[in-house]
C-alpha cells in the first residue's frame, strides 16, 4: 500500500511500504531469470545500432534477422522500442527470448564519437514504463565518461540515476552500457577506465553492466570482480571471422563475466543460426563469477 500526503504539504511524495519495495524487487528478479541463465554465460544479440549508427550492413530487413535471431536460440535480445513489432509480427515460437529495450540516444558512440568532447550530447527517447508497456524484461541506458565536459558527465550520471529509480518504482532490471570516450581516453579498454566506469554504474543502482573487453581475460577478470553485479561484455566490430568471434567469446568467459552482447559480430555473420549455436558452446561451457 502507498500512502499519498493529498492535501497537505507533503501531498508532493508518497510514503511506498516495505511491502511494496520487495514487490519491486521480485519483479527485478523474475524478468532477470529471463535475461541472466544461472550457472552459465548469456547470450544477447544487441539489435539497436540503427539508431546511432543508420541501416548500416546486417540491419536491412529487421524481421527476418530477429527471426535468425531466434532459430539460433539467442537468450535475450537488445531493440529500440520502434523495433519490438518487428520482433512482435515474428512467427510465434515456443520460447521467445528475453527483451532488452534501449531507452536512449548518443552522440559519443559510433562514428559520431569523432566529434570533439564538447559536442558529445545525449538523451532519453523513451521512458521505462514505455519499455514495460511494450513487453520490455528489461532497459539499457548509456553512461560515457571521460569526456572532460563537467556538463556533459553530470546529466549522463543524472540520467541514469533518474531511470535507475524509475526501474526500482517498476520492478524493471536496469542495465547500463558504460564506456569511456573523449579527449581524455587515450585507450577506452583499459582496465582502470572499465573499473572506473562500472563501478560507479553500479553504485547508480544498475543490476547489470554492458561494457567493453579488456583483451585478455586476465585484465578482464579483474574488472569483474571489482564490480559488485554481473557484467556482460560487448564484442564491437566485425572481428573479422565467425571463428574469431567463437574464440572472443571463450576468452571473455574466461574471465568471469555473465555472458556477452554481440552485435555486428552476429548479424553481420553469413549463417547467423549456425554461429550463435556455436557461442552457445562456449557460454554452456563457462561459469559466471558467483556474487555472495
Amino acid at each position: 500500500m502507498t500512502g499519498c500526503g493529498s492535501g497537505s504539504k507533503f501531498s508532493a511524495w508518497c510514503i511506498v511500504s516495505p511491502t511494496s519495495l520487495t514487490v519491486s524487487r521480485y519483479g527485478k528478479t523474475i524478468r532477470l531469470r529471463r535475461v541472466l541463465r544461472p550457472g552459465r554465460g548469456s547470450l544477447v544479440v544487441a539489435f539497436d545500432h540503427g539508431l546511432v549508427l543508420g541501416p548500416i550492413l546486417g540491419t536491412q530487413n529487421a524481421r527476418r534477422q530477429i527471426s535468425r535471431f531466434l532459430e539460433g536460440k539467442t537468450d535475450a535480445l537488445l531493440l529500440n522500442l520502434g523495433m519490438i513489432g518487428e520482433l512482435a509480427q515474428v512467427p510465434a515460437q515456443e520460447n521467445l527470448p528475453g527483451l532488452i529495450a534501449r531507452l536512449d540516444w548518443t552522440t559519443a558512440m559510433g562514428t559520431a564519437s569523432k566529434l570533439p568532447p564538447d559536442a558529445f550530447r545525449s538523451c532519453l527517447v523513451a521512458q521505462p514504463e514505455d519499455a514495460l508497456r511494450a513487453g520490455a524484461d528489461a532497459v539499457i541506458t548509456f553512461m560515457v565518461i571521460g569526456s572532460g565536459d563537467a556538463k556533459f558527465e553530470r546529466s549522463e550520471i543524472q540520467r541514469v540515476a533518474r531511470v535507475s529509480r524509475e526501474c526500482e518504482h517498476l520492478g524493471l532490471p536496469l542495465i547500463v552500457e558504460s564506456v569511456a570516450r573523449g579527449a581524455g581516453v587515450q585507450n577506452a579498454r583499459d582496465a582502470q577506465w572499465l573499473m572506473l566506469h562500472t563501478r560507479i554504474a553500479a553504485e547508480l543502482g544498475a543490476d547489470v553492466i554492458k561494457t567493453e573487453y579488456c583483451g585478455d581475460p586476465e585484465s578482464m577478470t579483474a574488472v569483474v570482480e571489482a564490480c559488485p553485479i554481473p557484467i556482460l561484455v560487448l564484442g564491437g566490430s566485425r572481428a573479422g571471422s565467425d571463428a574469431a568471434t567463437v574464440e572472443m567469446a571463450r576468452n571473455i568467459m574466461q574471465s568471469g563475466a555473465a555472458g556477452v552482447f554481440f552485435g555486428r559480430n552476429v548479424f553481420q555473420a553469413e549463417n547467423i543460426p549456425e554461429l550463435l549455436q556455436r557461442i552457445h558452446v562456449e557460454l554452456k561451457a563457462s561459469t559466471p563469477l558467483v556474487r555472495m
